[in-house]
């Protein structure tokens, strides 16, 4: 038997159309090259379904077929890297951005970055929501808000927000807005992950805090920002759905 890296290494190639790596037997030897083309195939369909399920949208805007087709080469091209298949897919967006059948349609790449955070969101670990009361009589000039690790900002060069759920079910008849959008993406305390396309004042209001400056910083950069509103509203949002998670001075 090889060393076990060049094992691993030759059983890859195999399953991507390599020859059979050594050591692997049957009864009938005839029968390993067989056996091993059915475990070659049913890896690429598990892998083929487990990235459908994390990226549904991508896969209804690109069809079934076409989706199929497309995620056994990003297969081969990006190996999962852990047995949890859910923090596979990061260099997905990469992918279909530089994928030239898609040339023509640049924003899939920000929508399977919404789809991706949103997995990452829900397999974040769980927090307790701070106390109402510590955030009411917190010094804005000192306090900074810790938020909770599902909390993502993400900055789009396309319509992605609108795209996205537009294609999700019963979203047909959303709006469909232009230009860049900044999604809000977060874990709710029914366990939900919303997306929300935020305006320059509160992603600017977000990404301050996020970045571990005070709030009162935070308060003066989303106004700067021309923020319609303070920074209130997003704040009791937040607070709502259990995503400030602490308070420090």
């Amino acid at each position: 038997m090889r060393a076990h890296p060049d094992f691993v290494a030759g059983f890859d190639a195999a399953l991507r159309g390599g020859p059979v790596p050594a050591g692997l037997v049957a009864r009938d030897p005839a029968e390993v090259e067989r056996r091993f083309a059915v475990y070659r195939n049913n890896v690429a369909v598990s892998l083929g379904e487990a990235l459908a399920s994390r990226f549904p949208v991508i896969r209804r805007l690109v069809g079934e077929a076409f989706f199929a087709a497309m995620a056994r080469l990003y297969a081969e091209a990006d190996r999962p890297r852990s047995p949890v298949l859910a923090e596979w897919g990061e260099g997905f967006a990469g992918f279909l951005e530089r994928f030239p059948p898609l040339a023509s349609y640049p924003y899939l790449g920000d929508v399977a970055r919404i789809e991706f955070a949103r997995g990452r969101a829900f397999h974040a670990a769980d927090q307790r929501p701070v106390d109402p009361a510590r955030l009411a009589t917190a010094d804005p000039d000192r306090v900074r808000l810790m938020l909770h690790p599902s909390v993502t900002l993400l900055p789009l060069a396309h319509p992605a927000v609108s795209i996205w759920a537009r294609n999700r079910p019963g979203g047909e008849g959303l709006p469909l807005h232009g230009g860049p959008e900044t999604a809000l993406i977060l874990r709710d305390a029914a366990f939900q992950v919303p997306v929300q396309a935020v305006g320059a004042g509160d992603a600017a209001l977000l990404r301050s805090v996020l970045d571990g400056e005070p709030l009162a910083v935070a308060a003066a950069k989303a106004r700067d920002a021309e923020a319609e509103h303070g920074p209130q509203p997003l704040l009791i949002s937040l607070m709502r759905v259990g995503a400030i998670i602490d308070v420090q001075e």
